[in-house]
């Protein structure tokens, strides 16, 4: 074997993972039928989300199910495959998001999250990419009076218990910091922890030069198999086979495949989402990331132009996309911020890998030895994907981790 490890897939996660064991003095191999950062990672608003200590749960209010049943909000939308595929998983989510399920999680869930912006700023300096990165946090933005006024009550409580830092903006105070918003952005949460990147592949890309640097090799194959050889593992690619004594299953949302050729039926299924870039229009300049909280749709300020992101699509990871979202998105957004013309002659899409209890999975694979899985991340993968690093090249040293991985174990599936 000329490797110790194989990483299975050059996202964030994956990439993290593969810095963090490099940097153990592992002999690390990092696979992808792309280069580092093309995939998931590269599509996504590009924020380390350090205030996301709650995370998103399923609506349990009727008028709100009512609404999202409709299929034409901004943040949501189906297709009838989508749901069948993804039923029980739903169901699931549902369950998972009680009152008294939910509150068990969110503690489990922002001990992750906390560790997210100090093991960025490792692998920041370690990139050299500090270019790429932003230190303002982001905006909030609410259009009704009683939806601010709950939002900032939330932020306040969220920040009192879990250490957070916030601005509650009024109209006045939005507008000095985002001057060219529509009057009908009355106020807003102005995360303060939280940072940005300009461009998300590309600093996933660069962690991948740090992880090259700290002694890594990264290569290129489209997975055929993976399977027991000997005392390891060997994976097969149509371009040639590699082995190592460990594996790591960072697919994100293509590890369901491989999970379920190895014996694993875990509770996964993918929202997809869309982006486009828009040039402003009148050269406005928007200063911040912007979410405009009621409707479900995300504004950053990219190298690339102004990045519209969509919410969640619940459809098959592979189904051919549906711009309706996106575009219904698009004209909400050209009435609160002087969008501009498209920047590209097609909108990217995208898949990410969700479980029904909001929580990665990351750890050992329960029955098989030197299987480990670091999946599952949802909206967070960006932001939790060098966390997910270090803890478990911590658990694969047989280390303690610093915090308690139980909540994260694929076990609470089986």
């Amino acid at each position: 074997m000329t490797h110790d490890t194989l990483v299975l897939g050059a996202g964030m996660v994956g990439v993290g993972v593969a810095y963090h064991l490099a940097r153990r003095g592992r002999r690390v191999a990092l696979l992808d039928r792309r280069e580092p950062g093309r995939e998931t990672s590269y599509g996504n608003a590009g924020i380390i989300q350090r205030e996301a200590v709650a995370p998103h749960a399923f609506p349990r209010e009727l008028g709100e199910l009512w609404r999202v049943l409709g299929n034409r909000g901004v943040d949501v939308r189906y297709t009838p495959r989508g749901i069948a595929q993804a039923g029980r998983a739903l169901w699931q989510y549902w369950q998972h998001s009680a009152p008294e399920a939910y509150a068990r999680i969110v503690p489990e869930y922002a001990s992750l999250i906390a560790l997210s912006i100090d093991a960025h700023a490792e692998m920041i300096e370690a990139a050299g990419a500090e270019a790429l990165i932003r230190r303002d946090g982001w905006l909030e933005v609410y259009r009704t009076p009683a939806a601010l006024e709950a939002r900032q009550a939330e932020a306040q409580a969220l920040a009192e218990r879990f250490g957070l830092t916030f601005d509650a903006l009024d109209a006045t105070a939005l507008r000095a910091r985002e001057p060219h918003l529509d009057a009908q952005a009355l106020g807003a949460v102005h995360w303060r922890d939280p940072w940005t990147a300009a461009d998300p592949g590309a600093l996933v890309a660069a962690y991948a030069r740090a992880f090259e640097a700290a002694g890594g090799e990264c290569l290129r194959g489209d997975i055929r198999d993976i399977a027991r050889h000997g005392e390891g593992w060997r994976v097969t690619t149509a371009e040639g086979a590699f082995e190592a004594r460990d594996v790591v299953l960072a697919l994100g949302p293509w590890a369901d495949h491989w999970l379920g050729t190895l014996g694993y039926r875990l509770p996964l299924f993918v929202k997809r989402g869309y982006h486009m870039h828009y040039a402003p229009r009148e050269q406005a300049p928007l200063h911040h990331w912007l979410l405009d909280a009621e409707t479900g749709y995300l504004l950053s300020p990219m190298q690339a132009g102004i990045r519209l992101t969509t919410g969640a699509e619940l459809a098959p990871r592979d189904a051919p996309p549906g711009h309706a979202q996106l575009e219904a998105a698009e004209r909400v957004a050209r009435g609160l911020f002087p969008l501009g013309e498209r920047l590209e002659s097609r909108p990217w899409k995208g898949a990410r890998p969700c479980t029904p209890d909001m929580k990665p999975i990351i750890g050992p694979a329960p029955r098989h030895a030197g299987l480990w899985f670091a999946l599952g991340h949802a909206h967070q993968g960006f932001t939790l994907g060098p966390a997910t690093g270090q803890l478990l090249a911590a658990m694969m040293a047989g280390e303690v981790p610093a915090i308690d991985m139980a909540p994260f174990r694929a076990e609470r599936f089986l």
